[in-house]
């Protein structure tokens, strides 16, 4: 794992000032992802109350990775890679990121220093050996 990619967990998993039901339980989904080594080794980023996974570290970031979020039931629910995908809905946000796991695309590794674009190029060059 990366010095950045460790930095960004490390700072989505600081204690936040002003508690938020969201925020608690975005922080647990942020938990039970760090957990995974196979996650932990994504470039994690948050908006709009859910939790992504990239495959590089920089913005624009990749969107090929399920993402969890907290429902207004209580529980998670799993969509993506892109917004017009369901996946489910958990009761814990361990059950949401094993659900994550389950769908990551062949290959997987580690977060790639750079943009998605950096990312693609490098991929194109690892095809062609």
């Amino acid at each position: 794992m990366t010095d950045i990619v460790e930095a960004q967990w490390q700072e989505l998993l600081a204690p936040q000032d002003k508690p938020h039901w969201l925020q608690e339980s975005l922080t647990e989904l942020v938990r039970a992802a760090y957990e995974q080594p196979r996650l932990r080794a994504l470039y994690p980023w948050t908006g709009m109350w859910e939790l992504h996974f990239s495959r590089c570290t920089e913005p624009r970031f990749t969107w090929d990775i399920p993402y969890a979020g907290p429902s207004r039931d209580g529980g998670y629910r799993v969509d993506g890679p892109s917004r017009s995908q369901h996946v489910g809905e958990a009761a814990t946000a361990r059950e949401a990121i094993a659900m994550v796991l389950g769908l990551l695309p062949p290959g997987c590794g580690s977060a790639f220093i750079g943009t998605a674009e950096e990312l693609a190029a490098y991929e194109r060059t690892q095809d062609t050996r």
